[in-house]
């Protein structure tokens, strides 16, 4: 299998060797962006209309925007017994905690992967995206991975999930090079802990609030070829399983990018911070500064910004994803 995959195209590590380049390219002057709001909005929706290819980078900022976050009121409202007996602030953190036992553990998670996850994102930013370039030659290359992107209507075939899946488990046997949906364990395990489904479908804390932070010990996932312990299919270090649809997806972006050398490209990049320029923003600026018809775009709140090589050929827009959206629909 490891040869097979060897024989693709990896767009993955291409990907990262261009933002290497970046690295080298970039490293004079300050970051900046120009021109006014609407003039650029103006710009973007232009570009969205007239690019012979729509490449979308998408990060977690985008998910914000649509409403996933991660705290405030949204984590309170389902893990408010988490937050009490551990004092765990917001569902990032949580993921990292030591809990005492499997039980709690796999409960946490349950939650964790069903609200961000196997439910509709709480506005419709995702929509109105697809809504935007449904009909254009596009392709996303996401570090989310919520799989909010197919929730919403893309093509799967034009989607790249770099960094894992919320509904995908992996063996901690690292020989186990398999990964494994997991959408009817979380189920399971929510009705375990005493949510209850509402008219709509979606699991709610009932109105009384006594749900359980626990699941039964049958109930913790084992790999179903080794027997073993599983865990998240998310890239966290060198055990992250990049499996048979990984390297497809990965295979399709390089095809994407190969297909699209030296054309009127537009490189929309939306809420990509700092923790993984390396995969979508470094490359985004290395491809632009390469091809003189390439437009890049940055839609991000407080940090929408370009180097002043690219400068001329960059829109740079600070502000909600979602307001912007709007104002391109």
């Amino acid at each position: 299998m490891k040869n097979y995959f060897e024989q693709r195209p990896d767009g993955f590590r291409e990907s990262l060797e261009r933002g290497m380049a970046a690295v080298r390219t970039f490293r004079g002057g300050p970051l900046q962006g120009r021109g006014a709001r609407d003039e650029n909005i103006k710009r973007l929706r232009e570009e969205v209309q007239d690019a012979e290819g729509i490449l979308i980078g998408a990060g977690a900022g985008l998910s914000a925007s649509a409403g996933l976050i991660y705290g405030g009121e949204r984590f309170q409202r389902y893990f408010f017994d988490f937050a009490k007996t551990y004092g765990i602030r917001d569902m990032y953190s949580g993921g990292f905690y030591p809990f005492p036992r499997e039980e709690i553990r796999w409960a946490w998670w349950a939650r964790h992967i069903y609200y961000n996850r196997y439910i509709d994102a709480p506005k419709p930013v995702y929509g109105e995206l697809h809504a935007l370039v449904r009909d254009r030659d596009y392709f996303v290359i996401t570090t989310n991975v919520d799989h909010q992107f197919q929730r919403a209507g893309f093509d799967k075939k034009r989607l790249f999930y770099t960094q894992g899946d919320y509904g995908l488990f992996q063996s901690v046997n690292p020989r186990i090079r398999r990964t494994y949906d997991n959408e009817e364990w979380v189920m399971r395990a929510m009705e375990a802990q005493g949510f209850v489904m509402d008219e709509a479908g979606v699991f709610q804390v009932p109105p009384q609030g006594n749900i359980l932070m626990e699941i039964p010990e049958e109930l913790i996932p084992k790999c179903p070829d080794g027997g073993g312990a599983m865990t998240m299919n998310l890239r966290a270090d060198g055990s992250f399983v990049e499996d048979e649809g990984w390297h497809r997806a990965s295979a399709a972006y390089s095809d994407f990018l190969k297909n699209h050398e030296g054309h009127h490209m537009l490189y929309l990049e939306l809420g990509v911070g700092a923790n993984t320029p390396g995969i979508i923003k470094y490359p985004f600026w290395q491809m632009t500064y390469q091809n003189p018809k390439a437009v890049y775009a940055c839609i991000n709140y407080g940090e929408a910004v370009a180097p002043r090589e690219i400068a001329e050929q960059s829109i740079c827009i600070d502000g909600d994803i979602a307001a912007v959206l709007a104002c391109l629909g």
